[in-house]
């Protein structure tokens, strides 16, 4: 194809846009929903996926105390802990208090506690360990040291809770493939047929041009351009709107007993631009499909 033709093509492919306009709006739309779907899986699990990983990075306990225990005992256990290299106690909280926070978290379903016959909730100690650089500590170890202290009924660490997310982060990724699988066979599908409708359209104009001469390439040419504005318009749309949802209706920061747990941010470029680029080249793809029912490729 000669280069002097380029605006030959796209003057034609705009003019079938216009000429076909409900058409295409119809296919962009369902084109920039299908991949808003998959854009606002791929956000969540995006995020999901790096505060998971970010929590398990920081390792920190919960040594839930044994039910009377006095200060005496609770003391020795605080001091204890502090001795533990690289150790941190982020917090003390009581049997009422874990309580109280209970309630709090419950919100308007609270009342369903009022009934308990005594407080079940144990008394804890927060712990974080910020050990230095190369120097992380065995969590399995350090559960089994605490445990055996007098007072400590039982330790809970970020890492069993990592690995128990592991697995569920894998049957999202599998969920994400078949989703994103799923929704590319749809656009697929939805642009082989606009295209296929605008060739309709145009099936006398097509037949006059192969009589005088025209190739089958300066004859397709256009609606190969055709599908490929489609693709770029929905995935410049889907971007823009996921971006904006993100700004508008997301959760900054998520704080729980006081630490930062969740940073809800943005999918990176990256994904961004293989979105548009996937986008494209299922607009461009979808035109070879509709074109290959009418010419010999």
């Amino acid at each position: 194809m000669k280069l002097r033709l380029a605006p030959y093509f796209i003057r034609q492919a705009i003019q079938n846009v216009r000429k076909n306009w409900l058409v295409h709006i119809v296919g962009v739309s369902t084109m920039v929903i299908s991949f808003l779907i998959f854009g606002a899986f791929l956000l969540l699990f995006y995020n999901v996926d790096s505060w998971i990983h970010g929590w398990g990075d920081s390792l920190s306990m919960s040594v839930y105390l044994e039910d009377g225990i006095d200060g005496t005992a609770k003391e020795k256990v605080l001091s204890l802990i502090r001795g533990i290299p690289g150790a941190h106690i982020e917090r003390t909280i009581t049997k009422k208090q874990a309580f109280l926070d209970l309630k709090r978290a419950l919100g308007r379903e609270a009342n369903i506690l009022d009934g308990l016959p005594r407080n079940p909730l144990p008394a804890s100690i927060e712990v974080v360990f910020r050990p230095s650089e190369g120097n992380k500590p065995d969590p399995g170890k350090l559960r089994k040291k605490l445990e055996t202290f007098a007072g400590v009924e039982e330790v809970q660490y970020s890492e069993e809770w990592l690995n128990r997310f592991e697995g569920l982060m894998r049957v999202f990724r599998l969920a994400g493939l078949i989703i994103g699988g799923l929704l590319g066979l749809g656009v697929l599908f939805i642009v082989t047929n606009t295209i296929k409708l605008t060739i309709y359209s145009r099936q006398e104009e097509i037949g006059i041009m192969k009589l005088v001469g025209a190739t089958d390439w300066f004859v397709k040419t256009p609606f190969l351009i055709e599908g490929s504005i489609q693709g770029v318009v929905s995935g410049f749309l889907s971007i823009l709107i996921l971006y904006s949802g993100y700004i508008i209706l997301s959760v900054k920061k998520a704080d729980i007993l006081g630490l930062a747990l969740l940073d809800f941010v943005f999918i990176p470029n990256s994904y961004t631009l293989t979105i548009f680029l996937v986008s494209v080249a299922l607009g461009l793809l979808g035109s070879f499909i509709a074109l290959g029912r009418f010419f010999r490729i």
